[in-house]
């Protein structure tokens, strides 16, 4: 990069002629909390318990490490020393060398398509917190107008596996444990049939959901105003945004082990199974 002389008199680095000025982080620990604060997304709570019990528990940790070291931390060097580098955007970035200039608009669609993604998994998650301001949550129950007739709350499958009853009595219809196979959840039936409101096919586009709308446009409102500022702002905040989700993430730790079934989870971790090294699988997103 070109070098010219800052208002002080210092020198700096620039990402070249006729790039705009960016702005640094006021002290270098904003910087580092903010790359704490990256450590804590979607993944932990969402992807990765759900991908270490499908792999075998405490046995998923060889090959995630693996990759770690190998890819992980090395792409995330390369990502913040790229950054201060060239002190430009994702776009602007990629003029390091002529022969990547033109992927720079390439790596713009990437780039919107992984907000739109990730912008829409926060509006669903707004409006869940919205949804958990009542007495009764709604995906508690089956006596809303988006429940079907297969809905049950309790799925007495441990009566099932101990009794030798068929017939199962829940609120006034009766069950057998054959059923229970087609039975769905209140927590599915919300998410699916109000959430998403999912329609029967590709054929039939369904409608808007209103709420949803809202709360998206609420979120993409709250970004910008997280980051319109710049760094000079952010450096300031992000001592809070990076330590809380730590403290959430011990708070759903104790809510964890406290519930039924926690001690063959952990063990599932202790005494993982050894044969799903053998079942090496590209992971999908489903």
């Amino acid at each position: 990069g070109m070098k010219h002389n800052d208002k002080k008199g210092g020198v700096v680095n620039g990402a070249g002629p006729g790039y705009q000025e960016r702005e640094t982080w006021t002290r270098q620990m904003d910087f580092i909390m903010s790359c704490v604060g990256f450590a804590v997304g979607l993944g932990n709570v969402w992807r990765f318990p759900y991908l270490c019990y499908k792999n075998g528990g405490g046995v998923f940790l060889i090959p995630y490490l693996l990759i770690v070291f190998v890819g992980g931390i090395p792409i995330f060097f390369l990502e913040i020393s790229l950054g201060q580098f060239m002190k430009a955007g994702s776009i602007n970035v990629w003029n390091i060398a002529p022969l990547f200039k033109g992927l720079g608009y390439a790596s713009m669609v990437i780039v919107f398509f992984c907000n739109t993604y990730y912008i829409m998994v926060l509006a669903w998650g707004f409006y869940y917190l919205i949804k958990s301001f009542t007495a009764t949550l709604p995906w508690s129950s089956c006596n809303n107008e988006w429940n079907t007739p297969s809905c049950i709350e309790i799925f007495h499958h441990q009566d099932c596996k101990n009794a030798s009853f068929a017939n199962i009595t829940i609120g006034s219809s009766n069950m057998t444990c054959a059923d229970l196979a087609d039975a769905r959840s209140p927590i599915i039936e919300f998410w699916e049939n109000k959430v998403l409101n999912i329609s029967s096919g590709l054929d039939e586009p369904g409608k808007m959901n209103w709420e949803l709308i809202l709360c998206l446009m609420a979120v993409w409102v709250l970004v910008y105003f997280c980051v319109w500022k710049g760094v000079k702002s952010t450096g300031k905040i992000v001592y809070f945004t990076a330590t809380f989700p730590y403290v959430v993430l011990i708070i759903l730790l104790v809510r964890g082990v406290t519930l039924p079934g926690a001690y063959d989870g952990i063990m599932y971790y202790i005494k993982p199974n050894w044969s799903k090294l053998e079942e090496a699988q590209v992971s999908s997103s489903s």
